[in-house]
């Protein structure tokens, strides 16, 4: 198993890359090099990002590698003690339409459920619960995509649109959602655009406490993953673990 990390004299690489000896870990000169190898099957996959943009890795992806999805898009795997969320998209797509969206979804939950082997339960994220924020083009496209993931993946658990709380808290969702198949226990949350998921996951690597990984790039033929300009070594570790287990898998 090979992976190319373009920046792996980073000292942040240099210590996440010491818990998989059985990975072997090549440099590139730069993205553009790291791809190429890529395609030319001289490895399995890239992780890059710790010291590039997100947008530079996603357009070096996109310009160079095949695509297995209509779209591409990114999630984030963040982990606290037992407890894993998968949360799209907080690093490529800004204003998701409704077919989009569904990809985002579908593409997700393929990501969260090969890392976790656990049933996708999905939360569909908004301002309203509902219909409790009135009539919006947005909450359009949220119900167009639940309509299609029962359709396709009835053995998904999905609902919404709802608010956060009434997506993770138990309580709230026997207050708000008392006949959501979620009961408050969502494991994967969907948010309806690139500010509202950006937003989400720091916080939640900041004030919550979590390690997050990724993201990761969802949709190419070959598992990729960006990292944060701001990822620690212990993200670094997660997201190799997750490319990790994808390739096993392949």
């Amino acid at each position: 198993m090979k992976i190319i990390i373009p920046e792996l004299e980073n000292p942040f690489v240099r210590a996440a890359i010491k818990e998989f000896p059985d990975v072997e870990f090549i440099p590139a000169e730069n993205l553009d090099a790291a791809a190429e190898m890529l395609k030319n099957q001289e490895a399995d996959s890239i992780i890059s990002g710790i010291d590039y943009p997100s947008r530079d890795v996603a357009i070096t992806f996109k310009n160079h590698l095949p695509l297995k999805s209509a779209f591409f898009s990114s999630s984030f795997i963040c982990k606290k003690d037992d407890k894993i969320l998968a949360l799209a998209d907080g690093g490529i797509n800004k204003q998701p339409d409704a077919e989009k969206l569904y990809c985002i979804v579908e593409d997700t939950a393929e990501t969260f459920k090969n890392y976790t082997k656990k049933q996708p339960k999905i939360a569909m994220l908004s301002y309203s619960t509902y219909g409790s924020g009135g009539k919006n083009p947005d909450l359009e496209k949220i119900h167009f995509v639940i309509e299609k993931i029962r359709e396709k993946h009835p053995d998904y658990l999905i609902d919404g649109e709802m608010q956060l709380d009434a997506a993770i808290n138990p309580r709230i969702a026997a207050k708000k959602t008392p006949n959501s198949p979620l009961g408050g226990d969502a494991n994967i949350l969907i948010t309806p655009d690139l500010n509202s998921g950006n937003i989400l996951y720091k916080s939640l690597e900041q004030f919550g406490g979590f390690i997050c990984a990724g993201p990761i790039i969802q949709g190419f033929k070959m598992p990729l993953a960006d990292l944060s300009r701001g990822s620690t070594v212990e993200d670094i570790t997660l997201t190799i673990d997750i490319i990790k287990k994808q390739l096993e898998r392949n």
